[in-house]
């Protein structure tokens, strides 16, 4: 049995059109240009006031207005989950991964209130047994704080993390644990940049691929 945490945003769902759509609210009421898809997906990653700067400087913003921003950003986030969908093929393998008797969890950088409503909009809360947001510890990723918590929530067993991002893969070699990237999120940098255990584009390929890096061992 082991301890197998995700990335959320990008690794197990697409939150990215609901988040657009919070941005770009809050853009129109500034008077600015909304952003692109492919810019949200971008900017998502490091927390929400990351993502608000990024948008700010984006669409020329001050830097004074961060902080206001920041709240109603926040605050529509807690309900923006009518366009977030999980990636295909997610499910079964949660599914899959329990069947086998690990342990599953969440680690992220996205406020833990919006994490556990969009888990339960999706219908996956029901697989994790912890989540850790990027509000839960003082600290967020690529600090290893959070990611080492999150294991610790989950008791005893060998341990890897699945993300899809530069920051999860710089979260997991601060870690020193082993680290399974998922092609198809919101990856920024070539893959080859990455140190990674594994990689994979089809969650249907993960209970096999996460038994491989354990030796085979279930």
């Amino acid at each position: 049995m082991a301890r197998i945490v995700f990335d959320l945003d990008g690794t197990l769902i697409d939150s990215a059109p609901d988040i657009r759509g919070i941005a770009n609210d809050i853009l129109i009421r500034e008077g600015k240009e909304p952003i692109s898809l492919p810019q949200a997906r971008d900017f998502i990653g490091n927390g929400a006031s990351v993502f608000v700067r990024k948008m700010r400087e984006a669409q020329g913003i001050s830097e004074s207005e961060h902080d206001r921003i920041l709240s109603d950003f926040v605050a529509a986030y807690v309900t923006a989950v009518e366009l977030t969908e999980p990636y295909s093929g997610v499910e079964d393998a949660l599914i899959a991964l329990k069947a086998e008797g690990h342990t599953l969890g969440i680690c992220t950088n996205k406020p833990i209130i919006p994490t556990r409503a969009v888990i339960k909009h999706v219908g996956l809360e029901k697989y994790f047994d912890t989540m850790i947001g990027g509000d839960s510890l003082a600290v967020h990723k690529p600090d290893p704080e959070p990611l080492h918590k999150a294991f610790a929530e989950l008791g005893q067993g060998e341990v890897v993390y699945v993300g899809d991002s530069d920051v999860d893969a710089e979260t997991a070699k601060r870690a020193f644990v082993p680290f399974l990237l998922y092609t198809q999120g919101y990856l920024k940098v070539p893959v080859k940049t990455l140190q990674t255990t594994a990689t994979f584009d089809d969650f249907a390929e993960l209970p096999a691929l996460i038994n491989e890096v354990l030796g085979g061992a279930s």
